[in-house]
């Protein structure tokens, strides 16, 4: 498997574990029910999608390194 696919899969993996967890912890501590988890990862997710693509590379929200992301290899 191409190498840049890994950690592309493996970025995409973490952040959407990061976001899971970061949501069910603010149910947790605000003791709302648990199916506010999702709304509160979708918020998270779009906040560091807008922030990626803001601070990273321009036109993706990859957080990756433009030498290691795939949205960065021309093809042709």
């Amino acid at each position: 498997m191409n190498s840049k696919l890994v950690l592309d899969l493996a970025e995409r993996a973490g952040w959407t574990g990061a976001e899971a967890a970061l949501g069910l912890a603010v149910v947790e501590v605000a003791d709302l029910p648990v199916w506010w988890a999702a709304p509160v990862a979708l918020v998270a997710a779009s906040a560091k999608s807008w922030v990626a693509g803001r601070l990273g590379r321009k036109g993706t929200a990859s957080t990756l390194p433009a030498s290691k992301d795939p949205a960065s290899q021309v093809f042709g």
